[in-house]
Parts: structure tokens; sequence; C-alpha cells
């Protein structure tokens, strides 16, 4: 298949109404929190309409006639997970807001399906390095930790101590990777001894386990004689993060927070404001944020890693995955390969 003339009709099965779109056979595609909260209807604009997940990697295999939308033909590309946001610093652009792929009215089209048509203005080049799953394991999570990270916490430079929180899900181990790849001292928090383990073998410094009594104090006590504190924490529970960094982070340090699943609300206490601690919510990121984290891990050649993976639309082995997720068993994405796919690289 090639270039569809596009006219609003149907061709072998897609429709193409705008002739810089793509139409894309996915290889893999990937779960994120956000899919589990949608099915459970606790996420604005849920419909039944729209196919699930918001994580991809496939191949081009038709186009609009555009001569930029002709040029993805046959490509392995990676899915932007969101559109409305090209560059600012501040946030999307769009008046409506960030719409995200999957699961919501915001945006008619998911991952979690044989094949996806969209603009082709939001497609990567995939890093060859890396498998079907690893590619699917990528976009949203990279793209999350990449602003949170590099972008917000203003601490992503050798040397500098960075706590990442509730490590083992895909944002805390791409915020790992990239501190690690960026010269950071990376520590991390985790319920499992196990997970702990695992960070440091990624190349995490050490780690706590965040259920025992006055975990703060023993990472401080673990922290670099010349530099006991932390520069940053990059945190996706919210809850006690307030009281427990004004402990452990330097004055001026920063709390770059990407989520809050312990709680919609968190303390800000006067012990914060006295050491001007800054609390700063990151959310996903833009198209050129996007570009430049594919870029970073083609030329770093880093992996992103994959707890487990299913193949095909069985739906009682995506819900098994669905299950990792909810009872926090999961180290790294979980990934469903789809088509001819089975992880492989192309």
């Amino acid at each position: 298949m090639g270039t569809i003339d596009v006219d609003g009709t149907m061709h072998r099965g897609y429709v193409l109404t705008r002739s810089w779109q793509a139409v894309i056979t996915l290889r893999a595609a990937a779960l994120n929190h956000r899919d589990l909260f949608i099915r459970q209807h606790l996420y604005p604009g849920t419909t039944f309409g729209v196919p699930l997940l918001a994580d991809g990697v496939g191949v081009v295999s038709a186009t609009g006639s555009a001569r930029g939308a002709q040029a993805w033909l046959h490509q392995r590309v990676l899915l932007n997970p969101g559109t409305g946001w090209q560059d600012s610093s501040d946030g999307p652009e769009d008046a409506r807001g960030y719409a995200i792929l999957g699961g919501t009215r915001a945006y008619t089209a998911g991952t979690l399906a044989d094949v996806v048509t969209l603009d082709a203005g939001q497609l990567e080049p995939c890093p060859p390095h890396l498998s079907d799953a690893e590619a699917a394991a990528l976009p949203l999570a990279g793209l999350t930790a990449w602003r949170a990270l590099c972008v917000k916490s203003g601490n992503a430079r050798p040397g500098r101590n960075v706590l990442v929180t509730g490590i083992g899900g895909g944002v805390a181990l791409m915020v790992l990777l990239f501190g690690v790849a960026r010269g950071c001292n990376v520590y991390v928090t985790s319920g499992s001894r196990d997970k702990i383990e695992r960070a440091v073998a990624l190349g995490a410094k050490a780690g706590v386990v965040y259920t025992e009594q006055d975990w703060d104090k023993t990472l401080l006590a673990m922290l670099p004689r010349k530099r006991r504190y932390l520069d940053a924490i990059v945190d996706g529970a919210g809850g006690d993060v307030v009281a427990r960094g004004s402990r452990l982070l330097k004055a001026g340090g920063i709390i770059s927070l990407y989520g809050m699943t312990l709680s919609p609300k968190m303390d800000f206490l006067m012990t914060a404001v006295l050491r001007n601690i800054e609390v700063r919510g990151s959310t996903m990121g833009s198209r050129r944020e996007f570009a430049e984290m594919v870029q970073f891990v083609r030329e770093t050649q880093l992996r992103p890693v994959v707890s487990r993976t299913v193949h095909g639309l069985d739906i009682e082995q995506i819900d098994a995955l669905f299950d990792d997720m909810r009872n926090a068993r999961q180290f790294g994405k979980l990934v469903v390969t789809l088509g001819d796919g089975n992880g492989s690289r192309l």
C-alpha cells in the first residue's frame, strides 16, 4: 500500500480525510496508569468509541498525497502520544488544551488496534537499536520523564543528587535512565527491596524502602559526604513528599511532580517556604521535547525497561497486564505486541 488519494472516501479499509495524514500498521503498544484510570471511568472524557492506549510503534503503510506525509512511507515510527502542544516551554498552545491518544473523546485514535491514522507531523523515526516492545515502552513515559527531569527539575547535570520515588513504574525508570546518562547521582525509593536492587543494577546509587520509619534519615546518610543533600526530587505520588523533601533538599531545591497517585491534594508546609523549596508541576511534554527525548535515546542507545509482554488483542492476556499494574507487580512497561510483531527489531 502507498499513497492514498484524499477525497474523504474509504480505500482498502482506511479513511484519510487530509493529505498530510499517515496510516500506521502497529507492531506494539504499551499500557500506562492513565489506561487503568480510563477503564475505571476515572478519567475525563472516557468513551467506548476510541481504542485504549497512547503508546505505539509501527510501520507507515499508507499516506495522503502531501509530500511531507509521503516521506514517511514504509518507515518504522514512534507516535507522539499527544497533540495541541508544539514548542512552548510553559504548556499547550492550543486553546482546547493537550489531547492524549487512547480511550477519550479528546483524541479519537488509540494504539491498541491493528492500525491508526495520524497527522504525519506527530511521527518520529524509531531509534533502530530498540525492539518493537522497547520502542512501544518509550513515548509517553519517556516524554513525561524527560520534561520532569531535564526541563522542570533543572538538575539533570553531572554530580547532582536526584531522588526518584516509586521506582518500578515506566516514568520513574525512564527518569532513572535519563539521570544516569546525564551524570546525576540517582537515588530511588520503593516498597520493594527487589525493585531497589534492580534499580541499582540500572545505575542508581542506592535506595530506601519508603514503608520503613525514618527512611528519609537513612537516605540522607547515603548521600555523598561533600554533597549531603538532594538537589531535586522527581515524584509521581504526592502525599508527604513536601514534608519529607524539606528535610532532604538543599535550600532552593526542586520537587518536580508528574503525578499524585496517593492523593489528589498535598500539603505545602511552612518549612518548605522558609527553605525556598519549589514544587513544579510537570505533565507530558511538547512536540519539540518529544523529538529531543527520542534523539537523546538514539544517541545514548538507552533501552526502556519492559516488564512483560503479551501478543495480540486477547482480552484475557491484556487483562492480566492490567492486573500487574493494579497490584504494582511490574518493573518497567507492560507491552502488547501486535500483528506479526514479536518484540523484535524491524
